[in-house]
Formats: structure tokens, C-alpha cells, sequence
């Protein structure tokens, strides 16, 4: 017997991408593909470890979007502080990233990412992307504790 309780909240997307261009395209994506979930941005690893840590905190769940060149602190840096931190060690985390370093992607998935996503393999815009975090989050039960 399943006494689970699904799903029932919208999943939130923390994007943390300092180039406004894709932060666009993946709101583009998200509209054409008419998927309504809430987007809140950071444009680097500080600014999304406030919002993460703000007494309001993120709506949960969420998964977060992360680019691994950033300013101030970059995509590998916030990767290992949320993994230390025992209220966001869990967070659900797909690295969105122009890198191709074979470092990154074993940086990445050694802490535990979903996935790791090359945004030149992304092809026309974000919408390939944008409908597999919609299968995603559809199918995979999110922390919401």
C-alpha cells in the first residue's frame, strides 16, 4: 500500500545564468510548450544561495538549472555548497552549461547532478530541454520537506 500523497504543488525552476539571451529562451520554451511553472532567477552562486537560504526560502519542490561560468561564484562552486548544506543537500540540480570539459561533467555528476546538458546540443532554443524537465518533474517525486 502507497500511502505517498502526489505531486500536487508546481515545480519551481531556480535558473542560475548570468547571460540574459538564455535565461530568455529557456522562458520562451517554457511558454510556447505552455508550461506555467513558477521561474525565479539568479544570475550567479550568490545571488541563488540567498534566495535559497532566505527565510522565505524557494517554494518546494524545485529543481535548479545551473550554468558552471558565472561571476562571483560559478556553477562548481555553488554545486559544493549546496552539498554541504544539510537544507539543500538534496536539491534537485541539472547543470545547463556551454562547457564541454570532460572536468565539469565529472565535477557535475560527482555531486550528484540529474543530468548535465550542453547548451550548443540543445539545437533549436531550449524546447527539447524544456520538455524533458517536463516529463521530468512529472514522472520523478521531488523532496518537498
Amino acid at each position: 500500500m502507497n500511502d505517498s500523497i502526489p505531486q500536487t504543488r508546481p515545480v519551481t525552476i531556480l535558473v542560475v545564468d548570468d547571460d540574459d539571451v538564455d535565461v530568455l529562451g529557456i522562458e520562451r520554451a517554457l511558454k510556447k510548450l505552455k508550461i506555467a511553472n513558477p521561474i525565479v532567477r539568479a544570475r550567479d552562486g550568490v545571488e541563488a544561495l540567498e534566495i535559497l537560504r532566505s527565510p522565505e526560502g524557494l517554494p518546494k519542490p524545485y529543481l535548479i538549472l545551473l550554468d558552471i561560468n558565472m561571476p562571483r561564484m560559478n556553477g562548481q562552486e555553488l554545486l559544493a555548497e549546496l552539498r554541504l548544506d544539510k537544507n539543500l543537500s538534496s536539491a534537485v540540480v541539472f547543470v545547463l552549461t556551454t562547457s564541454q570539459d570532460d572536468q565539469d561533467k565529472l565535477m557535475a555528476y560527482s555531486k550528484h547532478v540529474a543530468g548535465y546538458i550542453v547548451k550548443q546540443h540543445v539545437g533549436d532554443g531550449f524546447m527539447r530541454v524544456t520538455e524533458m524537465l517536463d516529463h521530468y518533474w512529472r514522472v520523478v517525486e521531488l523532496p518537498v520537506a
